[in-house]
């Protein structure tokens, strides 16, 4: 069999992806294929461990380097240990978030420089670049409301300004790589969504 399929799902936090990672797995499993569903940070052991450092609100002193550097350790291990393997063996990858997360939160988010962000990516991908990366754009007042009715994890309790910066950041990259990263509106029902996300991935699978 020869080589996967390495997709990636995107969007700030409250957009649906997650719900669409679940049913876009659903709707690519049908077809016969093998999926492997995972999440960033996470999908390993350790780097579920370091999910934990990252998202828990007690670690509210956490500085942006420290944040980046922690994302880029977590994701190594996940690329080597899963990711690799599984598109060499022919599998379709869908992981929920990569490595445009760290470029939207930290370089956007955070405001690190750009470069910074982008060569601590090289690094923590190990050079995995995913074949398709679908971008779920919704109002950022609406989906950080979405995000928080239930309470806020550390990234979250950033606030609207934050999230209006991740946003514009996703954006920007989706204009910059228009053959890899497709915008999907994440507005309206999610049967609706799922149906734009299936056509960008059309061409694709």
């Amino acid at each position: 069999m020869g080589r996967g399929v390495f997709i990636t799902l995107e969007g700030a936090d409250g957009c649906g992806k997650s719900t669409q990672a679940a049913l876009v797995a659903e709707a690519l499993a049908a077809s016969g294929r093998e999926v492997v569903r995972l999440r960033e940070p996470g999908g390993t052991p350790i780097s579920e461990k370091v999910r934990a450092l990252l998202l828990d609100p007690a670690n509210a002193e956490m500085v942006p380097e420290c944040e980046l550097l922690l994302y880029e350790a977590s994701r190594a291990q996940l690329t080597r240990q899963v990711i690799e393997p599984a598109v060499a063996r022919g599998a379709v990858v869908l992981c929920d978030r990569y490595y445009d997360s760290t470029y939207a939160y930290q370089a956007g988010g955070r405001e690190l420089p750009d470069d910074l962000v982008n060569a601590a990516n090289a690094l923590g991908s190990c050079g995995a670049v995913p074949d398709r990366t679908l971008v779920f754009d919704l109002e950022p007042a609406v989906a950080l409301a979405r995000a928080t009715a239930g309470g806020a994890d550390r990234l979250e309790a950033e606030g609207l300004a934050f999230q209006e910066r991740v946003r514009a950041a996703y954006l920007r990259l989706a204009a910059s790589e228009p053959d890899r990263v497709r915008v999907v509106d994440a507005s309206g029902e999610k049967d609706e969504v799922l149906a734009r996300a299936l056509d960008a991935l059309g061409d694709l699978l």
